[in-house]
């Protein structure tokens, strides 16, 4: 009797110290993801225009000086690289190093936008004066050549363009400007009367693509995905405006980050959904989709969430990279 409970006792430690090894290797290395997006009319000038997304990294590093994650960007031939959110730990964060270090090796920044994330530092801030300054961590990443996009930036190639813009803004008009849309906080700077002259600005900005005309391809950037009963409460509201995007960028689910074989997600952080994301739609967790004629791209991220402190790691859910290739063929 002894000895079946020693043995049994062997196979549990051994189980656990196999899954407690994996889980490590399984978190410690990055995987690229490749997919081919179909824009309806996509100008030949960006055919074949490749993205690569980097998304919720949360300050994870991936071998010395980020040598894993560096080998594997720097081995990918793109056109444009853009981070949707979530690479700190916490919005009073101060622990830039892990996404400095990256941008310091990172070969190809020709093209390269940032959109912030919910565990990210406010953009702005206000200084002893009292006005509205960036925030250091976003002043350190444009020194290091990474764009903060807030309104819309465009690529042009010959009389061809493609523009990407921030989706939370673009779904704002000239006469929606003053109001709070669905889901945003609005910072302490958001009620001086500056920042709201600036904001104007901004939406005029994007408000040249109310219709498609004035851009070839438009691509939205977000942290948080758009999912379908969102799409449909924006397009129901008259103070906003969801335009003709040829596709939307997002990240923030982390793929689930618990995901069980021949199950899937068990989890996402969305409120949208009636059981607040427990068990969600799994062709909504990650990768691409397409509701009301608007295609969207989830990446399921690098990092892991402290949400549930003791569940901080991904499961079955590799870290990832994502290159998206637009084309005109199907």
């Amino acid at each position: 009797m002894k000895k079946r409970r020693w043995i049994f006792l062997s196979l549990l430690l051994t189980l656990f110290l196999f899954f407690n090894g994996y889980v490590i290797w399984d978190n410690s290395r990055v995987i690229t993801v490749e997919e081919d997006i179909v824009v309806k009319d996509l100008p030949e000038e960006f055919e074949g225009f490749k993205i690569l997304q980097i998304s919720d990294l949360h300050e994870r590093e991936f071998g010395n000086n980020q040598e894993k994650l560096l080998n594997a960007i720097n081995s990918v031939d793109f056109d444009a690289i853009v981070f949707t959110g979530d690479l700190l730990n916490d919005v009073d964060s101060k622990n830039y190093n892990s996404f400095y270090t990256l941008l310091d090796g990172i070969n190809n920044k020709k093209y390269a936008f940032f959109t912030p994330g919910n565990t990210d530092p406010e953009i702005y801030e206000l200084n002893s004066d009292g006005r509205f300054v960036k925030n250091e961590f976003v002043t350190g990443m444009e020194k290091k050549g990474v764009k903060l996009l807030e309104s819309a930036q465009s690529i042009s190639r010959n009389e061809a363009k493609l523009s990407f813009v921030n989706f939370e803004l673009s779904l704002m008009t000239p006469e929606s400007q003053t109001q709070d849309y669905n889901g945003r906080v609005r910072p302490e700077f958001a009620i001086l009367p500056e920042y709201r002259e600036y904001e104007k600005k901004l939406v005029d900005e994007v408000s040249e693509f109310n219709t498609q005309d004035n851009s070839d391809v438009l691509i939205a950037l977000n942290h948080y995905p758009v999912i379908d009963a969102k799409i449909d409460y924006i397009n129901n509201q008259k103070s906003y405006m969801f335009r003709d995007y040829d596709l939307i960028i997002a990240g923030h689910y982390h793929g689930g980050q618990v995901r069980l074989p021949f199950v899937g997600a068990l989890f996402v952080p969305e409120p949208w959904y009636e059981k607040g994301g427990l068990l969600p739609p799994q062709n909504r967790v990650k990768g691409l989709w397409e509701y009301a004629d608007t295609k969207q791209y989830v990446s399921a991220g690098l990092g892991s969430s402290d949400a549930i402190s003791f569940i901080n790691f991904r499961l079955f859910n590799p870290p990832e990279i994502n290159v998206l290739t637009l084309s005109n063929k199907k």
